[in-house]
């Protein structure tokens, strides 16, 4: 985000004011280059750690401002949201043993914090999306209370008009509505980054966008949310969903997302790149700049270009290119965004030589993709990974297809071990790391498919929500040890922990998969239902799919059995359903529903939001379940 003096709310004159200083530092950046005061011919590496703390039942834990004031810690800083926490390293020249030097430098900060973080029953893992997180969670009493986030939430929803709408496809669905940016929330990120000089910024800018795909389609590590498993990396989707500001009529003109990899390769200068964003994202948020960037220059200082960063942190490209400076000396870097957090910090330091060798082996005759090579198949590319990750087929540079693993192994890997190796990084550094990326594709264990194969292996041993624990356990438990993902065994279900994390509330064991009637339909379908589906209950929704009331067994024997037998006229479900249920809500209390139930003598509870959106039903048959797990677990004790 930039600048920590941000406007919550910025009158028009205040946003005038900033798009003049835009404007300014986009010219001071211009002159800059043609004076030649960007560094040149030496590349500088870098990385943010994100990540995500967790209870001790597995669950977020929105104590990241409390945490960062006990750890004090000039590494660490805050996220969007009060459950995440953001590391951020030291950069380093690239070369020798720099990896190996930030990967300790990452691993003490990690070991600070969890030092810090157990006594208070807390720890952090690293995983593009935490299994465990769920709806419930994207409140905005979860947003960090810094006015930056608010001013972005409000400006996002004010130009976006309506509630955002989330869709993705995957082996399950996910379709739903939130009116924050909350969703962002959910995703944590290793970012790279890369110093380049600005002679050759466009052939290392358009060679970051071509290799992605590839890359990503061996570091995926977010299949799963909100207990659905969609694409193998799901970040990518739900960020640019969760930021997304057109509205559905917007959709046919040719409006770029905020979240995008690009639409066309960079021709031009990094400043064509920043002018394209002025002209095609409007300013979200705005600050009180007191540099005028243009006079520092007449006087002999390196601008900080405050408006221009601020408007670039708002807008967040796959590949991002930015502007820095480090010891007074201007520099332009390209930081990769798309690689996840975790599975452990070796996977990360493996995906990140990966990338930075072939970041530095970029071949010379790709040094000018933007005229020999059409961009949409870098896009296609780029989807087929987000989608399916290293069952991914790639089309190459070289008009070739490959599948993900033949790419990796045969043409990118070496390329990426002869770029390290021009970089005179360590020998042993170097076939630690790329051997982890060879293990990783030669085995197909990606963080995504270590999760999914743990899903498969579950579920039928518990509720959705415990497997989601225990998958969230094993992450925790198995990255400490910093062995790469292709080597760890598989989340057992017994590492959700004790009762209280996995059936404390009703969303933990309530049903999910609803079978639902409208107040219209004719009655008579409702025991065939029944019958069907073995089930003794049936929700009634109206045509706006909100919960209207509630068929059982017992009220449509007793509506039968006293029916008259010369009736002809045929009842509709309104006409005989419980009009008025007994209902709770996802965060009730278990013990408390068992109350409920034993208090009204009822067999079911329909569980909604918001009054009367449905979204789940506990029934005599969970609570079964749940007394047969108590039952096991005590035997063996």
């Amino acid at each position: 985000m930039g600048e920590k003096n941000v406007r919550q709310e910025s009158t028009a004159g205040e946003l005038k004011q900033f798009m003049k200083h835009l404007i300014k530092d986009i010219r001071a950046l211009e002159i800059m280059i043609d004076r030649g005061m960007i560094e040149e011919g030496i590349h500088r590496i870098g990385a943010e750690q994100e990540l995500c703390l967790i209870d001790k039942s597995y669950r977020p834990a929105p104590r990241a401002l409390e945490m960062l004031e006990k750890l004090n810690h000039d590494k660490f800083t805050h996220e969007l949201s009060r459950f995440n926490l953001e590391v951020n390293l030291d950069p380093a020249e690239f070369k020798g043993g720099c990896l190996k030097q930030m990967e300790d430098q990452l691993r003490n900060c990690l070991e600070c914090l969890h030092k810090e973080l157990e006594p208070h029953e807390l720890d952090y893992i690293l995983v593009g999306i935490l299994p465990s997180i769920r709806l419930s969670d994207m409140t905005l009493d979860n947003l960090t209370p810094l006015p930056r986030y608010f001013a972005l939430n409000d400006r996002l929803s004010d130009l976006r008009g309506e509630a955002y709408e989330f869709r993705i496809e995957g082996t399950d669905e996910l379709i739903t509505k939130h009116d924050s940016l909350m969703f962002e929330s959910c995703n944590t990120s290793f970012q790279i980054h890369f110093q380049v000089g600005a002679e050759d910024f466009t052939s290392y800018y358009n060679w970051a966008q071509a290799i992605t795909g590839p890359v990503l389609s061996a570091c995926t590590n977010s299949p799963i949310l909100f207990g659905r498993r969609l694409w193998r990396e799901t970040r990518i989707a739900l960020f640019q969903q969760s930021t997304d500001t057109r509205s559905n009529h917007q959709y046919t003109r040719e409006d770029a997302p905020r979240v995008l990899l690009g639409n066309s390769w960079l021709n031009g200068s990094i400043v064509d790149l920043y002018k394209e964003d002025i002209a095609r994202y409007r300013v979200l948020i705005s600050s009180e700049i007191e540099e005028d960037s243009l006079e520092q220059l007449k006087e002999g200082a390196i601008p900080n270009l405050s408006a221009l960063k601020m408007h670039n942190g708002t807008i967040y490209k796959w590949n991002r290119a930015c502007f820095g400076a480090t010891n007074g000396i201007p520099h332009l870097r390209i930081e990769n965004r798309y690689i996840p957090s975790g599975p452990s910090v070796l996977d990360e330091m493996a995906n990140m030589a990966f990338w930075l060798g072939l970041m530095h082996g970029m071949p010379d005759e790709y040094r000018n993709l933007h005229e020999t090579h059409d961009f949409d198949t870098v896009k296609a590319n780029f989807n087929r990974a987000c989608r399916m990750g290293m069952g991914s087929m790639f089309r190459w540079l070289d008009g070739k297809v490959y599948s993900a693993h033949d790419l990796i192994l045969q043409i990118l890997i070496p390329l990426a071990k002869d770029g390290l190796r021009k970089a005179k990084i360590h020998e042993k550094d170097i076939t630690r790391y790329l051997k982890v990326i060879e293990g990783r594709v030669e085995t197909g264990m990606s963080g995504s498919q270590w999760i999914l194969d743990s899903f498969d292996k579950l579920k039928n041993t518990g509720t959705k929500d415990e497997i989601m624990l225990a998958i969230t356990a094993g992450i925790a438990r198995r990255q400490k040890k910093n062995t790469p993902i292709h080597k760890w065994s598989l989340s057992k279900i017994d590492e959700a922990g004790s009762w209280i994390n996995r059936y404390w509330r009703i969303d933990q064991i309530m049903s999910v998969n609803l079978i639902t009637v409208n107040e219209n339909d004719l009655l008579d379908i409702v025991p065939n239902i029944m019958n069907w589906r073995q089930i003794r209950h049936v929700l009634v929704e109206n045509n706006k799919n909100e919960l209207v009331g509630l068929l059982t067994s017992g009220n449509l024997i007793h509506y039968y059995s006293t029916r008259l037998t010369d009736e002809t006229q045929e009842a509709l479900v309104k006409d005989v359903m419980i009009k008025k249920p007994i209902c709770v809500t996802p965060d009730t209390l278990t013990k408390d529903a068992i109350s409920i139930m034993r208090k009204h003598k009822i067999g079911c509870l329909p569980v909604v939001r918001s009054k009367k959106e449905l979204i789940g039903i506990v029934t005599e048959h969970d609570f079964v379940n749940v007394a047969d797990h108590f039952l096991q677990e005590f035997l063996k004790e």
